[in-house]
């Protein structure tokens, strides 16, 4: 019982730093290593994807990342979790199994999660009587049915949990939740139940530490980040106890800091209520954890207390809502901002006159107001980025819109320059609807298969 087991996070979202893995892998000793790819609007991708060609619909950087640490993984006995899987976890294991080949590794168990992805269930589950209202509008899921283009449940750690014990050495899932990666390690090495609700919102906490990667090290730290080394930031591991207790730490020689300010940063990201952080697992309670910064980048965590799970999966919907474009064009100075504002109003009188309407124009100052809106103070800048879009249901008006900015260059104030990339073109506007679904109608597959 006083086994300590070391998981590691090795991404924090498709697109992280690709040597993070790596790092993780051969830098000290860790059991697991857990890579987190999805974002709501990254299941609509990777569906769009899948559409385009049945190979695809997976976190594809999942495969470039196994060619750089698969043989490390198999000679140093570490098991790798990952809802890198996205809408095409069977593709996922098949091009991670080659890469395996490629490579020489033989003897890996990689296991897969099916189910979360319900996009073809969704009038079964209409003609059923589920509703599935948009959890903030009320509104019903057959309202956009035409436009959806992913629906995924949130699954949580046991389907992780039941592919450890068929001997996964790596598991593929769906969408899962962030902290469920993290969370079933722990289920599976210390035996925990499915009503430990104090250890299982213990281990769902350390989750929701590890699940963005370096931002729990500094590296999206808002205290001192100035005297951290950030080029080689060092990612998190957490070293859990099988009482739920656990320490969050990182690699020795590498970047960026563990502290009781870093780890609380990460805390409360993304949280809503911290009474109640719901997962499909447990009902973690935030306000009851004690951190205990032990030095030498080591912070204890402890006291968490948790609430039983609801009946209810939450499901990430996104449907097609519209087109926008954006165009860009650079002022420099004298007057740079006052050139700017004048090319937005001529571009938009423009618009009027050929009688386009749009739902929204939006006009950002970069340099000037673009992260701060109308609290930016009154400055010059030495120049400034003009950046305007269009949000509409006709296609036609966002695309006419991207033939207007070109004719700036010469037709509106003086100077403008950056220019580039051609005229914009209208993307499609994706829309989140999330929703829930009673957990009894979701059924979940775990494989695991040799290779």
């Amino acid at each position: 019982m006083d086994r300590v087991i070391r998981i590691a996070s090795g991404q924090g979202f498709w697109g992280d730093w690709l040597e993070a893995p790596r790092q993780q892998v051969t830098g000290g000793p860790i059991d697991y290593l857990v890579m987190d790819y999805l974002a709501e609007v990254t299941m609509s991708i990777l569906q769009k994807q899948k559409m385009r060609n049945p190979q695809w619909g997976y976190a594809r950087d999942l495969v470039e990342v196994c060619r750089m640490i698969l043989p490390d993984l198999k000679e140093r006995n570490i098991k790798l979790i990952t809802n890198g899987g996205g809408v095409n976890p069977l593709a996922a294991r098949d091009a991670i199994a080659q890469v395996a080949r490629e490579l020489g590794v033989s003897g890996l168990k990689i296991g897969i999660v099916l189910g979360d992805d319900i996009l073809d269930r969704i009038d079964e589950l209409i003609d059923a009587g589920y509703e599935m209202r948009h959890m903030e509008t009320g509104q019903p899921i057959r309202e956009i049915r035409d436009r959806l283009l992913s629906a995924n449940v949130y699954l949580g750690a046991f389907p992780i949990v039941e592919a450890l014990q068929q001997g996964a050495d790596i598991v593929i899932t769906g969408r899962t939740t962030d902290t469920g990666l993290t969370l079933a390690p722990m289920i599976y090495e210390f035996g925990w139940q499915p009503d430990d609700w104090d250890k299982l919102a213990a281990g769902t906490v350390a989750g929701h530490i590890m699940e963005c990667g370096a931002q729990a090290t500094g590296g999206n730290f808002l205290g001192d980040w100035e005297s951290l080394d950030l080029v080689n930031v060092g990612f998190p591991i957490v070293e859990a106890s099988p009482d739920g207790t656990f320490v969050v730490t990182k690699h020795p020689n590498t970047g960026g800091a563990v502290t009781r300010e870093t780890v609380a940063e990460q805390l409360v990201y993304e949280i809503g209520d911290p009474r109640e952080y719901i997962t499909p697992d447990c009902v973690a309670d935030f306000t009851t954890i004690q951190l205990d910064d032990l030095g030498n980048d080591r912070v204890r965590v402890s006291g968490i207390r948790g609430k039983p799970a609801t009946p209810y999966y939450k499901v990430s919907a996104s449907y097609a809502d519209g087109y926008i474009a954006v165009g860009t064009l650079t002022y420099p100075a004298p007057k740079a901002l006052e050139r700017a504002k004048a090319a937005d109003r001529i571009i938009r009188q423009r618009l009027k006159m050929l009688g386009l309407e749009f739902e929204e124009i939006r006009t950002e100052f970069v340099g000037y107001n673009a992260c701060h809106g109308p609290l930016a103070k009154p400055i010059e800048p030495n120049e400034v980025m003009l950046r305007i879009g269009v949000r509409s249901h006709d296609r036609a008006a966002v695309e006419r819109f991207g033939k207007e900015i070109a004719p700036l260059i010469l037709t509106g104030p003086p100077g403008a320059t950056g220019f580039s990339g051609g005229r914009p073109k209208p993307t499609e506007v994706v829309a989140f609807f999330p929703t829930l679904i009673p957990k009894e109608v979701i059924s979940v597959e775990v494989s695991v298969e040799a290779v």
